[in-house]
């Protein structure tokens, strides 16, 4: 049976509005509706400072299209962005909501020269490098949901692709990503019983707590041995001589973010985003984190920019769009790329061959090539600037 977007919206009719004032159609809170292969797609607007409490207005909205026949999956997004004239939702807000400090722009150098691939790490913080690998990049992003591992592996296939060696660690401990995302299975090998050997595909050298329990075993670790499982796999692992690692942070600032920060160089953060305000708010906090602890932003990415239809070659901006380019000029960081929402990225990653390496002539495989080569001039910049502000000891 195949599914219609006026049947869409006349079961979203049934959606009551924040605080039961009409259903979210008639309010207007409801985008322009897509459907691709029995998949239903579209978001809902609401005043950004009321988004944590329209959670479950949104997976109403989302169930109640499940529920319809023909409708194999649906994705719905709460968004904050304003629509034309200036004015958001029609919903009377509650209360307001302080919105964190603008950090100051940053500086860049972009005259700076390219390093040699395997300059040593920095040690100018204090923090003790990791033998062999001359830079380090966390993958990071505010909130989980955006996208961020599917970026990260093919930032990690970019940077192999540009000509770089890659190795990925995927220090999301409760939630590991990178067995499935790149069809790894076994267990790492040990050498001489004291250090592990990192797993290998497609050039890659990878590490994830996936590869040392079962895919279904839940991780049930405080903030500590978090932390030491983080350190073991990153300090206790025949990494080899390595270009760049590319670390898959967890979403959100905890521990294990707290850890990478602290205990080695990075050579800067890459944030993730979707273009929606309200995924936004959640990229600025680790954004400041990475501020604080005086590690350099490369830039951000905006996942899930835009919807190319492709039957008819039509652009949909299922979740807004331009967001993360414009708080990156807000905040005076580089905007790094659109990756747009498209169902090869997906079912690339899903079957464990992401799409840098299954349609390397395609063009999202260039869009990831293209963000790989900007954070490595972005790393290149950022060791420049470093370098520069060492002062020269003279000996007459």
């Amino acid at each position: 049976m195949s599914v219609t977007k006026e049947a869409v919206i006349e079961r979203l009719r049934t959606v009551n509005g924040p605080d039961f004032t009409g259903n979210i159609v008639e309010l207007g809170l409801v985008s322009d509706i897509f459907i691709a292969d029995s998949k239903v797609f579209f978001s809902i607007t609401v005043p950004a400072e009321r988004a944590r409490e329209m959670e479950p207005l949104r997976a109403a909205a989302e169930r109640v299209v499940k529920a319809m026949p023909g409708v194999v999956g649906a994705m719905v997004a709460l968004t904050a962005e304003k629509k034309g004239g200036g004015m958001e939702a029609p919903v009377p807000p509650r209360r307001d909501a302080p919105r964190p400090a603008a950090p100051a722009p940053r500086h860049s150098a972009a005259a700076a020269p390219r390093p040699a691939p395997h300059a040593p790490p920095s040690h100018g913080t204090g923090k003790r490098g990791v033998p062999g690998i001359a830079a380090i990049i966390a993958v990071a992003s505010g909130k989980g949901g955006v996208g961020k591992s599917t970026t990260a592996v093919n930032i990690a296939l970019g940077l192999l692709a540009n000509g770089l060696k890659v190795g990925v660690l995927d220090a999301d401990i409760y939630g590991p990503s990178m067995p499935r995302l790149l069809d790894i299975h076994g267990r790492p090998q040990t050498v001489d019983g004291k250090v592990l050997k990192p797993m290998e595909k497609y050039g890659l050298r990878v590490m994830s707590m996936g590869f040392l329990v079962d895919e279904e075993t839940p991780m049930i670790w405080r903030g500590p041995m978090v932390m030491s499982a983080l350190t073991q796999m990153l300090r206790e692992v025949e990494w080899g001589e390595l270009d760049v690692l590319v670390v898959d942070m967890p979403p959100g600032t905890g521990d294990a973010q707290l850890t990478m920060a602290q205990q080695v160089p990075l050579a800067g953060a890459v944030i993730v985003s979707t273009p929606q305000d309200l995924a936004l708010i959640d990229a600025r906090k680790g954004l400041n984190m990475f501020k604080k602890v005086d590690v350099p932003l490369l830039g951000i990415v905006e996942n899930m920019s835009y919807f190319i239809a492709p039957d008819t070659g039509k652009r949909y901006d299922i979740f807004g769009h331009g967001g993360a380019r414009k708080e990156a000029e807000r905040l005076g960081v580089t905007f790094l790329g659109e990756v747009p929402l498209q169902m090869e990225i997906r079912e690339t990653s899903d079957s464990g061959s992401p799409v840098v390496v299954s349609n390397p002539q395609g063009p999202e495989a260039k869009i990831y090539r293209d963000i790989a080569s900007k954070v490595w001039e972005r790393v290149t910049e950022e060791r420049a600037a470093a370098q520069a502000s060492v002062p020269s000891i003279v000996f007459e």
